[in-house]
C-alpha cells in the first residue's frame, strides 16, 4: 500500500515579525507571525486598517525583510539570498498584481508583458508573451498603450506580465480596488481560473469581502498577528467576521 507524499508548501511564514522604528518609538507591524500557504491555493489577507496586511504581503514576497524569522517560498530562505540571488528568485517563481497595475505607460500591451523577461537579460519568444495576453483574454490589444485601455483591460495586462513566466506563486496588492464591480469581478474570477486550470499559488490582501470570497480562505490579521480563518467563506460571513474585528 502507497503513502501519497503531501507536497511542500509554496511559502512558509515562521515566526515573522516586522518591526520599524527606533526602540523608544518602536512600532512592530508583524509580531511573529507563523503560517504556511499550500501550493495552489488561493488565499485572501483581510483585517482592519493598521493589521499588517500590506507588511505580510510584502515580507511574503521578498520586498521587505522580516526583523526575525524566516520566509521561505518554492523551499528557498529568503533571509540567506543576498539581493542579486533575491531578484533572480522574484523574477523566476513570483508574480505581482497591483492595484496600481505599475505599466510603463510608453510601452505597448505586448512589452509591457515582455518586460519582466527583458529585466532577467533574456528576449522572450513572440508566442510567449502573445500566449500570456491571450490568457487574459487581450491578443487583440497587443499594440494598444495603456492610455488606450480601460481599467480592467490595464489590469489584465497586468496579470498577464504576472503571468508569462509562469511563476508558482502571484501576490496581489488590492488588484481590484480601483476598478468597478463588474471589472472587479472579471479581474478575480481570472485570478481563481489560475489557481483552478493551473495550479498557481495566489496570496491576495483585499478590504473587500466579496473578493476575499473568491479564495479557498481568508486569514484575518489584527494588530499584526493572526486571530482567525475562515475556509470557503461567502462575501457575507467574511464582512460579518471583519465587523467583529473593527468592534
Amino acid at each position: 500500500m502507497s503513502t501519497a507524499t503531501l507536497a511542500p508548501p509554496a511559502i512558509v511564514l515562521d515566526g515573522v515579525t516586522r518591526s520599524y522604528g527606533s526602540r523608544a518609538g518602536r512600532v512592530d507591524a508583524l509580531r511573529g507571525v507563523t503560517h504556511a500557504f499550500a501550493p495552489g491555493s488561493f488565499t485572501a489577507i483581510m483585517g482592519p486598517s493598521g493589521s499588517g496586511k500590506s507588511t505580510l504581503l510584502q515580507c511574503a514576497a521578498g520586498l521587505d525583510r522580516p526583523t526575525a524569522g524566516r520566509v521561505l517560498v518554492a523551499g528557498h530562505d529568503l533571509g540567506r539570498l543576498d539581493e542579486a540571488a533575491l531578484t533572480r528568485l522574484r523574477r523566476s517563481a513570483m508574480g505581482f498584481v497591483f492595484q496600481a497595475y505599475n505599466l510603463l505607460p510608453a510601452l505597448t500591451s505586448y512589452d509591457n508583458v515582455a518586460l519582466p523577461a527583458r529585466l532577467a537579460g533574456r528576449r522572450p519568444a513572440r508566442a510567449e508573451v502573445a500566449g500570456a495576453l491571450a490568457r487574459v483574454g487581450l491578443e487583440a490589444h497587443q499594440r494598444r498603450r495603456p492610455a488606450e485601455l480601460s481599467g480592467g483591460q490595464q489590469q489584465r495586462v497586468a496579470i498577464a506580465r504576472a503571468l508569462v513566466t509562469r511563476p508558482q506563486v502571484v501576490y496581489a496588492d488590492e488588484p481590484t480596488g480601483a476598478l468597478d464591480r463588474t471589472t472587479g469581478r472579471q479581474v478575480l474570477e481570472l485570478l481563481r481560473s489560475t489557481v483552478d486550470a493551473e495550479g498557481l499559488t495566489v496570496v491576495m490582501v483585499t478590504h473587500d469581502p466579496l473578493a476575499a470570497s473568491y479564495a479557498d480562505s481568508v486569514l484575518f490579521l489584527e494588530d499584526g498577528l493572526v486571530v482567525g480563518h475562515l475556509a470557503r467563506g461567502t462575501a457575507a460571513q467574511i464582512a460579518a467576521a471583519m465587523s467583529e474585528l473593527e468592534r
